[in-house]
C-alpha cells in the first residue's frame, strides 16, 4: 500500500508544474485526497483537497485561482496543476489520503513528498 507523489522540479516564476499522486495497493475511489506543502523552516500547510464522491474542492487562499486539483479514478491518481508559480510556492509537496468523503487529519496514508523549487 503506497502513495507516490511525483512531478516536482525546478521552474521559473510564472511557470507551471503538474504534480501527481498515484496509489498502489488500494483504490482512491473512497478516499479524499489532500495536498500539503512544507517550506524550509515553516510548518506544513494544507494547499488543496478534493472529495472522494462529488469532486468538491478546497484551496488555500494563497493558491486559489492558480492551482487546480483533479482526480482520475480510472488511473487511480490525483493531480495538482500549478500555474503562475511564485518563489513563495517553493516547498516539498505531499499528498495524503483520507478514507471518507472529505480531507481530515489524521490521514490514512501519506506520500513521500516531491520538491518544487520556483526560482529564476
Amino acid at each position: 500500500v503506497q502513495l507516490q507523489a511525483s512531478g516536482g522540479g525546478l521552474v521559473q516564476p510564472g511557470g507551471s508544474l503538474r504534480l501527481s499522486c498515484a496509489a498502489s495497493g488500494f483504490t482512491l475511489d473512497y478516499f479524499a485526497i489532500g495536498w500539503y506543502r512544507q517550506a524550509p523552516g515553516k510548518e506544513r500547510e494544507e494547499v488543496s483537497c478534493i472529495s472522494s464522491n462529488d469532486n468538491r474542492t478546497y484551496y488555500d487562499d494563497l493558491v486559489k485561482g492558480r492551482f487546480t486539483i483533479s482526480r482520475d479514478n480510472a488511473e487511480n491518481t490525483v493531480y495538482l496543476q500549478m500555474n503562475s508559480l511564485k518563489p513563495g510556492d517553493t516547498a516539498v509537496y505531499y499528498c495524503a489520503a483520507s478514507k471518507g468523503t472529505w480531507c481530515r487529519d489524521p490521514y490514512d496514508y501519506w506520500g513521500q513528498g516531491t520538491l518544487v523549487t520556483v526560482s529564476s
